[in-house]
């Protein structure tokens, strides 16, 4: 098959690139140029910025590919630009989406009420806000005001004319995350803190993760499977680990002596205020791509953990801390609050 991605170069795409090439299929990455993974691969590039993909048109016919991966689409005009150039082009594209999509996440958030059950569906209720992250004043990886993956969802999956599948992603860990998202943990870690101090809501609360590189190869299975037409896909670990376990097995796996401490809120000071609705547990049944494409983790979770643990040593990024883990209390804090 002839594959166009769109993005691909940065944390999930040299991955999912690595599988299409093993499959024996040929790839084709529109980027900007400017490469911050190691992609060594006997791939085609062509340079250019997302929001000029009309500019490229012709280029695209030449190419013609099969099928046309986006990993970058966040806004319903990017998505609505998207469908317009590949239309008579291609003959499928595959949209990158979120589990942020569920009204579960609204939830979360505090901006939809009530507590429901999980897991999650491909079929389960979807938020009725939208752009979750419109008000927040630091958004993840610098997400548009206007982000919102179910406008993406939505134009991708109602064109009748170029065929969509979409993958909803959990919260992925591993090599080049740009939020280093074990970070803030391994950090205390490796400062030899004795414990790391969790709200009881916290530690108990349970949400769907994904490595890398079990994520890329997940995606390269929808992407050359017919079967996959039309369809919605979740990626996650099988294992849901709640926040305290999973915290203790990185400890375990990064050589810690240390514990999880779960408190209740009233040993936290009083002005302070988790920005969550922790009741909701946020995790998903990936049964279904199992079933049909066959997809298993290629990679342990103890592996992928271990890897995730050396790489991030080796690139700390502490300032991710408020975004990744804003329940995590600063040392003074944290010891002030063991002696109460």
């Amino acid at each position: 098959m002839k594959i166009l991605i769109i993005g691909g170069t940065n944390f999930i795409g040299p991955f999912l690139v690595r599988h299409l090439l093993t499959m024996g299929h040929d790839i084709t990455l529109f980027h900007r140029g400017k490469m911050k993974a190691d992609l060594r691969f006997e791939v085609n590039h062509i340079y250019g910025a997302r929001s000029q993909l009309h500019d490229f048109k012709s280029e695209f016919k030449s190419l013609s590919p099969d099928v046309v991966v986006d990993m970058i689409c966040y806004t319903q005009s990017d998505t609505q630009l998207l469908m317009n150039v590949f239309k008579g082009i291609a003959q499928r594209v595959v949209a990158i989406s979120s589990m942020d999509v569920y009204l579960t996440y609204g939830i979360l958030l505090g901006k939809e009420s009530g507590v429901l059950e999980v897991p999650l569906r491909e079929d389960s209720d979807l938020r009725s806000s939208l752009y979750p992250y419109k008000d927040m004043p630091k958004r993840a990886l610098n997400a548009p005001a206007d982000y919102e993956k179910i406008l993406v969802e939505r134009v991708v999956m109602s064109d009748c004319d170029l065929l969509g599948t979409i993958i909803r992603l959990p919260m992925v860990y591993g090599e080049n995350d740009p939020l280093n998202r074990i970070f803030p943990y391994l950090q205390r870690m490796d400062d030899s803190r004795d414990v790391i101090v969790l709200l009881d809501s916290i530690a108990k609360w349970r949400g769907s993760y994904g490595y890398v590189e079990n994520i890329g190869y997940a995606i390269a299975l929808a992407v050359t499977n017919e079967r996959a037409k039309g369809r919605i896909y979740h990626v996650a670990e099988s294992d849901t680990l709640s926040e305290g376990e999973r915290i203790t097995k990185i400890g375990e796996l990064a050589g810690w002596k240390g514990k999880v401490v779960s408190l209740s809120q009233e040993k936290f000071p009083d002005d302070w205020n988790l920005p969550f609705n922790t009741k909701q547990d946020w995790f998903v049944d990936s049964s279904r791509i199992r079933q049909e494409l066959g997809y298993r983790e290629i990679v342990p979770l103890e592996e992928a953990l271990k890897r995730t643990v050396e790489w991030a040593r080796n690139h700390p990024s502490s300032e991710m801390q408020q975004l990744v883990a804003p329940w995590l209390l600063d040392y003074a804090t944290e010891d002030a609050v063991l002696t109460k």
